[in-house]
């Protein structure tokens, strides 16, 4: 195992081949935290957007914490995963409440806090204080899966700590933040999932995968969870300026956004209205209701696919008040449409209402 040959080569490398990203200019702890959040399963060109945005809205970790969920959500509308989101509100507050505004400086302190898991806490540690602490992500995973040629299963618990142990002997100690900038990039741009260009790599003359041609065969994954399909009947009903909307809560997806009300079913057949709970209470206000010619959705989530259609549903405008009396009873409320643009939405309900300008 050439150790110093692989870290010395990817030092070498990476000056010449990183990309020019904001967060790369600071030693900032709040930047830091906040781009590795963002990026958790988020590509860098989708969310260096919400990063300035983020950034511009909330300049300082005191900023965030004072700002109210429904903003922060709004500013995450569509980059998905929006746990990430309330974890990140929640630990600028836990930052402001109990540690005066300052970040922990060590990887086992940072662990502490609301959200941050091994791989972050070690991004912080070593990118704002220069701890020796190795980052281990799948662009990690996959290079030194091909590079030293282990086949132990990344997913499985042996694996993440076969992984973390080589990982943190290949670190240089005195420029730690260099070296996992320098592993994640190549990574991502050089030794990538499909197709890696092998011929142009500094490593290929020492690479076990280029050497036996096993590039497709590692990293190893096995055991990966079984995608679960839904099918989302929306009914979206307006009344003039007004449109009902839900707030959802719970631990089902998107947790403190708003959708419309909804039926949910076993397949992908639009409701029927003589069995429409939903369109057999609506009936009583006499509404004019569109079931054909609107477009469907799917939307993929980690571990769902959700396949979901529109009915619309309009209320004329001086059964305003009897709506808002249906809505409250089903704990559902009535907006302007000002207010609806404000409120953080699923990207499936952001895609429709695009469709329908």
């Amino acid at each position: 195992m050439n150790i110093s040959l692989f870290t010395n080569q990817l030092l070498k490398w990476y000056p010449a081949h990183r990309r020019d990203l904001p967060w790369r200019k600071t030693k900032e702890p709040y930047f830091i935290w906040l781009s590795e959040i963002i990026l958790q399963q988020t590509r860098v060109a989708q969310g260096l957007p919400y990063f300035e945005v983020f950034v511009e809205r909330f300049p300082t970790v005191q900023d965030l914490a004072a700002a109210p969920e429904e903003e922060v959500l709004r500013c995450w509308q569509g980059l998905g995963y929006y746990s990430r989101a309330r974890n990140l509100h929640a630990c600028a507050k836990e930052i402001v409440r109990e540690r005066r505004g300052e970040f922990p400086q060590t990887y086992q302190e940072l662990l502490k806090l609301k959200g941050v898991g091994p791989y972050t806490a070690a991004a912080i540690a070593s990118f704002a204080f220069q701890e020796p602490v190795a980052v281990v992500d799948g662009n990690v995973y996959r290079v030194l899966a091909r590079y030293f040629g282990i086949a132990t299963d990344i997913r499985s618990g042996a694996g993440k700590r076969e992984f973390e142990r080589l990982a943190n002997e290949l670190i240089p100690r005195e420029v730690p933040d260099q070296y996992n900038q320098a592993i994640m990039e190549f990574g991502a741009l050089q030794c990538t999932p499909h197709q890696p260009d092998c011929p142009a790599c500094p490593l290929a003359s020492a690479c076990h995968a280029f050497r036996y041609g096993e590039m497709k065969e590692l990293p190893v994954k096995l055991g990966r969870t079984k995608v679960k399909s839904r099918f989302l009947h929306y009914f979206h009903i307006t009344c003039g300026d007004k449109t009902v909307v839900n707030h959802r809560t719970g631990n089902d997806i998107w947790k403190g956004l708003v959708d419309f009300p909804l039926e949910e079913s076993e397949s992908d057949q639009r409701p029927d209205p003589d069995r429409s709970l939903m369109l057999m209470e609506l009936s009583a206000l006499n509404p004019t209701v569109s079931l054909e010619d609107l477009p469907s959705f799917k939307h993929v989530l980690s571990h769902q696919k959700l396949m979901a259609d529109f009915v619309q549903v309009k209320v004329s405008e001086d059964r305003e008040a009897d709506l808002i009396r249906w809505a409250e009873r089903r704990a559902y409320q009535v907006v302007a449409s000002g207010k609806l643009e404000e409120m953080g939405k699923p990207k499936l309900i952001v895609r429709y209402l695009t469709e329908q300008k």
